[in-house]
């Protein structure tokens, strides 16, 4: 099958625009000085893409049915394109080969790309242009609030990089949250009024977000991923993801309108059969580019200043966005491409076989999975505090953890999977970026979330048949990397836990470890 041209009427472009998966907005900036008489834009579906990592069979359909949306939207400008379907080019799987030979056939003079979203794309489309010999521009990504210079600008002589910093500068130079000189409500930070489980009694009614049934296009893409992906991990029975623009501000909407308010308080908890909590659910919109950051913050800031809701919740949202995400997208281009090789703890163990099926008597690892598993989707705290952290207890290679995050969720693209994975939840940077490993025992667990109720684990006891995994690990974890931890301010406390220990209490804590590390598949 030929790929789709707009056209019959061809011509060879003079420039030819590759739109990204990720890149999904008409501000894109290769796209503001189109020229329809000279310019034509290529878009490409690749099998290769989604076995390059066993990819949830949802976050594959989120992609294609964005992609295919958009260039209908793409027709409608009446602009030239060639879009290359999943079915196409059936010899050549991978992106950048299918884009070479898309090339071939055009035979532009150049070959215009925003930033992509991770480094081996940026490098392939580089080597495809230089070996037909087409000049290659690179454009900055204007979606972004700050761009790669000014980041490295920022990060300039600094031993260590810390996103509260960062963060406190974007305020300033923004103007968010801002009363003159000083933060809204006098402080810059309300992360402690937002570390809340749920009560006892459970979360209660909690607002559904906004979710948007499939329409004939995506009804088309999940036909085609259950064909062309059978054994691929993952459901496509809970498809309601916002695919278009007009979707995702329907789903912006909705957030701020009825689900920011009690977002902050309770962001951190966790509760079984409660996939979504108060979270947005955003960043699949952000991702995509559907949804401009700056408007997204506007929305939560003006619903604070006219509504009046809680400044904690307000801030809370705002940070992630215009804070970590900004500082790690920042952070992922000053430091690729070795940080995908970062293992400070030189871990080196396979990921455990049920973090692909949720196939485990542990029942917060069993929730999250499976959650994941049912919906392409798990919030922060999930993701850092339960399937995180039991990596990075568990001394996987962090290369395998990277790469099973960046396979399971929706909203994944290297540039915000791989630091929150490899810096956040295994610390395999080292303190480049975080300050301490993010571990906890099981008792941190049970206080978040009702997981622990009923699992055939204990969290109160690290040793023993009844021993909880992430207890005993926490403990030897801690035992293993004393010397480090006790020299960090913000670990030492912990360490100075493992003082009252006996001879005989670390002998069996670290032989329940050593059971537990050898048989992590069986847990």
């Amino acid at each position: 099958m030929s790929p789709e041209r707009s056209s019959p009427a061809w011509t060879r472009p003079q420039r030819v625009v590759w739109v990204l998966g990720d890149q999904l907005w008409l501000g894109h900036p290769a796209l503001v000085d189109f020229n329809p008489a000279t310019d034509h834009v290529l878009m490409v579906e690749a099998p290769g893409e989604a076995r390059a990592v066993w990819n949830h069979r949802a976050r594959i359909a989120v992609f294609l049915s964005a992609m295919r949306h958009f260039c209908n939207d793409l027709h409608r400008q009446g602009w030239a394109y060639t879009y290359v379907r999943l079915t196409d080019m059936p010899d050549e799987p991978s992106l950048a080969g299918r884009a070479q030979q898309a090339l071939q056939t055009l035979q532009p003079k150049v070959l215009r790309l925003c930033e992509p979203g991770d480094w081996r794309t940026l490098e392939s489309a580089r080597s495809v242009a230089h070996g037909l010999g087409v000049d290659f521009e690179v454009l900055a990504d204007p979606h972004f609030m700050c761009s790669r210079a000014e980041f490295a600008r920022w990060a300039l002589g600094k031993k260590t990089l810390r996103m509260e910093f960062f963060y406190r500068d974007m305020r300033r130079r923004h103007g968010v949250l801002m009363d003159g000189r000083d933060p809204a409500g006098g402080q810059w930070n309300y992360d402690s009024d937002n570390r809340q489980g749920f009560p006892s009694s459970g979360p209660g009614p909690i607002a559904t977000p906004e979710q948007f049934p499939p329409d004939r296009i995506t009804e088309q893409v999940l036909a085609l991923v259950a064909e062309q992906f059978p054994d691929h991990p993952g459901s496509l029975a809970h498809f309601v993801w916002p695919v278009t623009r007009a979707q995702a501000l329907e789903a912006l909407d909705r957030f701020i309108t009825v689900r920011l308010a009690p977002f902050g308080p309770y962001q951190d908890a966790m509760w079984t059969g409660t996939p979504w909590g108060w979270h947005s659910l955003l960043s699949v919109a952000l991702n995509l580019h559907l949804l401009d950051p700056r408007e997204v913050i506007a929305a939560a800031e003006t619903a604070w200043r006219e509504r009046h809701l809680p400044l904690a919740s307000v801030e809370g949202f705002i940070r992630q966005i215009l804070g970590w995400r900004e500082f790690i997208r920042g952070l992922y281009w000053l430091d690729m491409p070795h940080m995908a090789e970062a293992n400070h703890f030189d871990h080196h163990r396979a990921l455990p076989a049920w973090y692909w099926t949720g196939q485990t008597r542990m029942a917060c690892q069993r929730e999250v999975v499976q959650q994941t598993l049912a919906h392409g989707y798990a919030h922060h705290i999930q993701r850092l505090m339960v399937t995180g952290q039991f990596a990075l207890l568990a001394e996987v290679e962090p290369r395998l953890v990277s790469d099973w995050y960046l396979a399971m969720y929706v909203d994944a693209v290297e540039w915000v999977e791989l630091p929150n994975t490899a810096g956040m939840a295994l610390h395999a940077t080292g303190p480049r970026f975080t300050s301490k490993p993010y571990i906890a025992s099981g008792q941190y667990l049970k206080r978040m979330s009702n997981y622990c109720q009923g699992c055939a684990y204990d969290p109160a006891q690290r040793v023993g048949p009844k021993a909880c995994p992430v207890s005993t690990l926490y403990w030897h974890f801690l035992l293993r990397h004393a010397d480090e931890l006790a020299r960090n301010p913000r670990t030492a406390l912990m360490v100075k836990s493992t003082a009252r220990l006996s001879p005989e209490e670390r002998d069996r804590i670290t032989e329940t470890a050593t059971y537990v590390l050898d048989h992590l598949d069986d847990l």
